[in-house]
């Protein structure tokens, strides 16, 4: 049996003679996850008023409780709320967590290192409740951060300067996605060029957004086409207005409506879609960036890994 297994690469494939019901892994799984639950977490990054709480209810189809910002804070603050919610028999626990005062200082320097040391901060969590002698991560509500929506005002033109900081500093620690905010604002000749602007921006800059992962063949197709679609341009609403014999989500103007739901109108269900379609994946990537942070702060605790000849690999 060793030579055997040496020569196929530690494995061996065997057709059984019988069912022995190990089969059954994945639906212990599913019902595993099922009963525990899930839990999910939103950094939504914007200027004040750029209608961030607005998509959060379009997105997740309900109205969450939220109080209106100012304009007139010294610093920029976070807010975090947490929701538990239920569709089917599947139940979430949503962390959303917005951005206070953003980009109204006058001196917009330092605006980011409040959300870096947040987005830290979750991780410090995490990995205090990992070194403990009586851990107990399956109740541990996780607050890392999955996914950073960063909200682009609908200028037209350009990144601004604290766009690019901003996302500079946190793309190595979170899966950004950029979306274009009141993005019913300009024109969709307009609309196309900026997407084509901003992306151009950030490669140019060295910023790394989250990409839609194409090496599932299930989901490729569909997330080869979305990542095309970056950034998203996104309209928010959960006013309903009657169209024809039907009431539809939207936003009325007087020369005209622009449906939420309506993909021809903005791109708020393409991010629905994917949010959930690739909702896994991203939690797998913020393991991968969690790891990250946990290697640098356990060398500066002085860790090393030892190996065979008691040589450091780290």
């Amino acid at each position: 049996i060793a030579i055997s297994v040496s020569q196929n690469v530690g494995c061996r494939t065997l057709s059984l003679s019988a069912h022995v019901g190990f089969d059954s892994l994945p639906d212990q799984l599913v019902r595993k996850s099922i009963k525990h639950g899930f839990c999910f977490n939103i950094l939504c990054i914007g200027e004040t008023g750029i209608g961030k709480s607005a998509l959060m209810s379009s997105l997740f189809n309900t109205n969450f409780d939220n109080s209106p910002s100012t304009h007139f804070l010294s610093s920029v603050r976070l807010r975090t709320q947490t929701y538990e919610l239920q569709e089917s028999n599947v139940l979430l626990k949503l962390t959303i967590v917005k951005t206070l005062g953003f980009g109204d200082q006058v001196n917009k320097a330092d605006s980011y290192q409040p959300i870096v040391d947040y987005v830290d901060a979750q991780f410090e969590a995490y990995l205090e409740e990992e070194l403990k002698v009586i851990r107990s991560l399956f109740s541990y509500h996780d607050t890392r951060i999955h996914v950073c929506l960063y909200f682009i005002s609908p200028t037209g033109r350009s990144l601004k300067t604290i766009d690019l900081l901003t996302m500079r500093n946190l793309d190595s620690k979170v899966n950004i996605i950029p979306v274009i905010g009141k993005a019913d604002s300009i024109s969709k000749t307009e609309l196309q060029e900026f997407k084509k602007k901003i992306m151009s921006e950030l490669v140019s800059n060295g910023i790394r957004i989250y990409q839609f992962p194409t090496d599932d063949e299930t989901v490729s197709g569909i997330n080869t086409m979305t990542n095309g679609y970056l950034p998203f341009a996104v309209v928010g609403s959960m006013e309903k207005v009657k169209v024809g014999n039907k009431m539809v989500r939207a936003r009325q103007y007087p020369w005209g409506i622009v449906k939420v739901e309506n993909e021809s109108h903005c791109d708020t269900i393409k991010l629905r879609r994917m949010l959930c379609t690739n909702m896994e994946d991203l939690r797998e990537k913020t393991r991968a960036y969690y790891e990250s942070y946990r290697c640098c702060r356990l060398e500066k605790l002085g860790c090393r890994d030892i190996g065979p000849e008691n040589k450091s690999i780290r």
